[in-house]
């Protein structure tokens, strides 16, 4: 996206959309800033919170030279943009209650043990942009579900962020804006949220003299949840003015997350492409209806196939529609340009679960792949998941935020980037 020239509208078509820039003299400091970045790097996670059946989804080669999988064949047109990852996973245990640590390394339970709580590598990522961006991240994901429906983003004050349920409310989040007055309203909403945190930070700061040093850790654990709300208030508030694209596309309705899949994966490549985020994330839950593919049992009941052949079959058949609607993501990033380069290639994308194996509730050699973001790709990049001295999981996530343009040195419980994931060229 060229930059728009000062005082007037720069204008983009490509793909039936008509993308609006702002003048730039209306944009607070850190929102230009997304006017002059030409070819920012995006992050996109997508989880699944059952897993995939093992025996169908690892290549049984490793190197350049692995064959794909049964479940991984849809890859097979993006097998140079992507890299499969085995043997890695977070030490962690608890079956379905740990799949929530999938992008952060770090159960809820145990988030007080940890310098950043459980904060994943989303979020960890749009903290860096915020403003930049009418939306810091978008987090797409059903509220119903086994255990409460999905939980995979989370901030560093253990604050789950509730996910977008489906292609209606995203659409409307992204393309459909607000009459005046009721963007009046909002502002003046935001400015009485403001007046109350100053309030209640009046009251704790004077509350805090008198409290013990437990007392105190209790209250700094609430500021910090305050600062994050006021600062989503000022974004709020910045962006509230300004105009959301527009497209010709009309609203979509929502269905069931089976047949809503393409539509998400549709809407989330062109928040990307119109630059409304460089962050998001997508889970498909335990409503995943298995009926749509003719089967009477629960796409929950399925994973607990008990080596029962039927089941596994239809496992597959499920855990390949995945695949193929991943597959093809891909291929539509990689065909929109963004200044000579593909959204593909400006765009990390992680694919996995923080199950490794439903039917024995384990969480050990998690299914990953990483896909874009200029990586050196084409291989199945296979560690010893019995080795002592493996590297945690975590380890390629504080390499994605290092790409994404996060100058740490770890992330939760990484020991170092992870050995084997270079930049292509680099």
């Amino acid at each position: 996206m060229r930059n728009a020239p000062r005082g007037r509208r720069g204008f983009l078509k490509a793909a039936g959309l008509t993308i609006a820039l702002p003048t730039m003299e209306s944009l607070p400091r850190r929102a230009q800033a997304a006017t002059t970045e030409a070819t920012p790097m995006r992050m996109v996670c997508i989880g699944n919170m059952l897993g995939f059946y093992p025996g169908a989804f690892w290549p049984s080669q490793a190197g350049d030279r692995y064959e794909l999988s049964t479940t991984l064949k849809p890859l097979e047109s993006q097998r140079k943009n992507l890299t499969v990852i085995s043997g890695l996973d977070h030490g962690v245990k608890g079956g379905h209650f740990a799949i929530h640590a999938f992008l952060s390394g770090v159960r809820h339970v145990d988030a007080a043990s940890q310098p950043d709580g459980n904060i994943t590598v989303d979020q960890r990522a749009a903290e860096t942009i915020a403003g930049k961006t009418r939306f810091p991240s978008l987090t797409i994901g059903s509220e119903t579900g086994i255990h409460g429906g999905c939980q995979m983003s989370w901030t560093r004050s253990g604050t789950r962020v509730p996910p977008i349920p489906g292609p209606h409310e995203l659409f409307q989040r992204l393309f459909v804006g607000d009459a005046q007055a009721d963007r009046q309203k909002a502002i003046d909403r935001f400015r009485l949220h403001e007046s109350i945190l100053d309030a209640v930070n009046d009251d704790a700061k004077s509350l805090a003299k008198r409290l013990n040093q437990q007392d105190r850790d209790k209250l700094d654990e609430y500021f910090t949840s305050v600062r994050e709300v006021e600062h989503r208030l000022e974004l709020g508030e910045q962006w509230s003015t300004i105009p959301k694209p527009k497209t010709e596309l009309p609203a979509p309705d929502n269905t069931n997350m089976v047949d809503d899949l393409p539509v998400l994966y549709d809407l989330m490549a062109l928040a990307l492409q119109t630059d409304s985020t460089r962050v998001a994330t997508l889970e498909i839950g335990g409503d995943f209806a298995s009926s749509r593919f003719g089967y009477r049992k629960g796409y929950h009941a399925l994973s607990h196939h008990g080596q029962v052949q039927e089941s596994i079959d239809a496992l597959i058949d499920i855990e390949t529609y995945q695949v193929q609607h991943f597959a093809n993501f891909l291929e539509k990033l990689s065909k929109i340009d963004q200044q000579g380069q593909s959204l593909l290639d400006r765009t990390m994308v992680l694919f996995g679960s923080g199950m490794g194996n439903a039917n024995s509730h384990t969480n050990t050699n998690l299914p990953v792949i990483l896909a874009g973001g200029g990586f050196r790709h084409g291989r199945h990049l296979a560690f010893d998941s019995s080795a002592h001295h493996r590297p945690p999981l975590t380890n390629l996530f504080l390499t994605m935020l290092n790409r994404f343009g996060v100058p740490a040195d770890r992330f939760a419980t990484s020991t170092g980037t992870l050995r084997g994931i270079e930049v292509a060229n680099g």
